[in-house]
């Protein structure tokens, strides 16, 4: 039986990654540096904003300091905030009533991601989700962006230690991990998660490393969730 599910942000529970292209694109543009949209789509979904800009940077030649990514990366979150406060976090169809109906069950609930925690944070409060939410691990709390799993590692700790504490200490094979890329399942797996791929970003040929695919969450249910994982771990 799944015990917790721990969920990516972007790509998965809120419809931003266009907006990330966006202003990547106008952050890189006023650096004297184009970035496509088919460069993006085929690289960057799933790696946090220092990741994206180095290897960006990295790839046109130019100097890749801290300083620099500091700056570009305070930009970029500067030109998302005003695009989220037109419009409001874009949540995808039924990521908002699978999060509250696996809450009302039981199910201890997490986020993952290499997103701000500004931007979490205040997607799950405009939701009215944020109290569901035990854990949350941000591009803040790691040193590494997945595939790393170092942010999937401080979950499953997290999960475990911070109160309310479970009854009994969750094992990996009890953590449903849902990503909608390859680097965040390749991550999930390295703990030893089940993994569900989301294919919003990406076509389901590209989430193959997933136990198991779904178009979107707007049809699951927890029941279905436990049926379908009970069947994969028989495999």
């Amino acid at each position: 039986m799944i015990r917790a599910v721990l969920f990516d942000f972007n790509g998965v529970l809120v419809d931003d990654e266009p907006i990330h292209l966006e202003v990547f694109q106008r952050v890189l543009a006023e650096e004297g540096i184009a970035l496509s949209a088919e460069e993006y789509w085929a690289r960057y979904p799933g790696l946090d904003d220092r990741t994206c800009f180095a290897a960006v940077l990295g790839g046109a030649g130019e100097p890749v300091t801290v300083p620099r990514l500091m700056r570009l990366m305070a930009r970029k979150a500067s030109y998302y905030q005003e695009r989220i406060r037109r419009g409001g976090y874009p949540f995808f169809p039924g990521a908002v009533e699978l999060v509250r109906t696996l809450a009302a069950g039981g199910r201890m609930l997490g986020v993952v991601s290499g997103a701000q925690r500004e931007e979490v944070e205040g997607a799950l409060r405009q939701a009215g989700i944020v109290d569901r939410f035990k854990v949350l691990v941000t591009a803040e709390d790691v040193a590494e962006s997945k595939p790393d799993p170092e942010g999937y590692l401080k979950a499953l700790e997290s999960l475990n230690s911070q109160p309310p504490l479970p009854e009994r200490l969750l094992h990996p094979h009890e953590v449903l991990a849902v990503e909608d890329s390859p680097a965040g399942l390749a991550a999930a797996a390295e703990v030893g998660f089940p993994t569900l791929g989301v294919a919003h970003t990406f076509p389901v040929g590209r989430l193959s490393r997933a136990d198991a695919v779904a178009a979107s969450l707007r049809e699951l249910t927890p029941e279905g969730l436990d049926r379908l994982f009970a069947e994969v771990s028989r495999r």
